[in-house]
């Protein structure tokens, strides 16, 4: 079954090709100015900020801009929408778990995504200012596992705050909140690495830096297994949350009309 709903998952997203390449287009623009404004700050520091220098910041921007579309750093509430209309009745009804039914479409979406939205940020930097990447075939297989592991910690985290329509009429709030949060602490504006020591004491306590920093650390090779660990930890734990917040939600939903 979880074959299936992967392979429909992918199929689903697939048919958005256009779309795709829309959002490759502007991650490729964002990629040139984030670039720019990483390499100036590594100039200003000596030529070399924390690991980095002009080279290795450059990758660590366009990687990032690569992993936005399959790890889907931004909103989704596809199942706050379900709470809210009471298709979820359906959900419930089907004989499989809902949270993995969805993440497993997830899957095949993020799969779908490596190309038209990986890719082409990845040709533009190697063009436009280079790519400092391993040249040994384990960063990149224990990237690949990272990856995947780094979508389906940004599903479960992105589960956690659709499970809040259980409880609030207008999921806005917390979804404007999450991705502000997210997206600073995951490493998406700058690396974690920059961060000072209190933010950086901060980010670790979170999962959001298994989702954009780690994945990326392990393609450039300035990490390994171990940081797969962490990632399967954080996702054991989100999944266990998940489920259970959704079985606490679904005690108190009341659906009319049937």
């Amino acid at each position: 079954m979880w074959p299936t709903l992967f392979a429909l998952g992918f199929r689903r997203w697939s048919a958005y090709r256009t779309a795709a390449l829309a959002g490759a287009f502007t991650n490729c623009v964002f990629g040139l100015i984030r670039s720019a404004v990483l390499i100036a700050v590594v100039g200003t520091a000596g030529g070399a900020l924390a690991g980095y220098d002009r080279a290795t910041a450059a990758t660590y921007v366009w990687l990032g801009q690569a992993l936005i579309g399959p790890v889907q750093l931004f909103g989704w509430n596809e199942l706050a929408q379900r709470v809210r209309t009471g298709d979820i009745a359906i959900d419930l009804a089907r004989p499989a778990d809902p949270m993995l039914t969805y993440l497993a479409a997830d899957l095949g979406r993020a799969t779908f995504a490596l190309l038209p939205r990986g890719l082409p940020p990845l040709v533009v930097g190697a063009l436009v200012t280079g790519l400092a990447l391993p040249h040994t075939p384990a960063p990149y297989a224990l990237g690949l596992a990272s990856v995947a592991l780094a979508t389906a910690l940004s599903f479960a985290c992105r589960w956690l705050v659709n499970l809040s329509a259980f409880w609030l009429l207008d999921l806005r709030g917390p979804m404007t909140l999450y991705l502000v949060v997210s997206g600073v602490l995951c490493g998406l504006v700058v690396p974690v690495h920059w961060f000072p020591g209190w933010l950086a004491a901060i980010a670790a306590a979170t999962p959001f830096p298994s989702m954009m920093q780690a994945p990326t650390d392990v393609l450039m090779g300035r990490s390994g297994a171990q940081t797969l660990v962490v990632q399967a930890l954080w996702l054991a734990g989100l999944l266990g949350l998940g489920r259970a917040g959704f079985a606490l939600g679904t005690r108190r939903l009341v659906i009319q009309g049937g």
